[in-house]
């Protein structure tokens, strides 16, 4: 099953190994702005800061069955409907490889991590903290938007790419960075760990965080980090 988003405020959900079945449309409450999936759910981060979690399964049974005339639309209703945790727009979300959670991104600078589970003990869990804020010849600190998320596969830790041109690495469990890496040439625009842990692909793009808008030669390019054995382990994992 493959899930694509688009800004016309619907999800589709395609079958690769049914090329000759219609995709299906869910319509969304609002434009989405970034997508995850774990082994059993879909989470559809939006505008307005609203964020459905859907479950995999029922997805994939009510689309697999639908057979109507494009767009081939049903209706679904998400296993959770939230309001994110941040107050300002949603940039990227990531889940957790465990399948217990998510972690998402504002444009002001700011992380939560959240779990899915829905009793009063697990949410009291959920937190939030500032990133990617650098200081200005005149003291004050400069808020970039945080652009791209990645859970590690292995170690549960993640990875957090701004437009100020850091990545950062973070112990979703002791609450603490792990390390920053040496800045890129351009804010960072999206991230991805390979399969099993040992890369770390960095996509970069002016951002225009800083008012400047002609593309040079060569600025949006993809950096590819081969990561230590205990690189992006943090103090929480066991």
């Amino acid at each position: 099953m493959l899930v694509s988003a688009s800004w016309d405020s619907t999800l589709h959900i395609h079958h690769p190994s049914k090329p000759a079945q219609i995709p299906t449309t869910i319509q969304l409450p609002s434009k989405p702005f970034s997508l995850s999936l774990t082994p059993t759910k879909l989470v559809v981060a939006m505008a307005s800061r609203a964020l459905h979690i859907y479950d995999l399964k029922a997805l994939s049974v009510l689309s697999s069955q639908a057979s109507q005339l494009p767009p081939n639309l049903i209706e679904v209703q998400p296993w959770q409907r939230r309001e994110s945790s941040l107050k300002f727009m949603t940039r990227a979300v990531a889940c957790m490889p465990n399948d217990d959670g998510y972690a998402s991104s504002s444009i002001e600078g700011r992380v939560a991590v959240e779990w899915f589970d829905p009793s009063e003990s697990s949410q009291a869990r959920k937190y939030a903290f500032k990133c990617h804020r650098q200081p200005s010849p005149e003291g004050i600190d400069v808020i970039y938007p945080v652009n791209a998320l990645a859970f590690h596969p292995v170690h549960g830790s993640f990875a957090s790419g701004g437009g100020d041109g850091f990545v950062a690495l973070w112990d979703g469990v002791a609450k603490r960075r792990i390390r920053q890496y040496q800045r890129y040439p351009a804010s960072i625009a999206a991230l991805a760990f390979s399969a099993d842990g040992r890369y770390l692909a960095v996509g970069v793009s002016p951002g225009f965080e800083d008012g400047k808008e002609d593309l040079g030669d060569g600025s949006v390019k993809v950096f590819v980090r081969e990561l230590g054995e205990n690189e992006a382990k943090g103090k929480g994992t066991k």
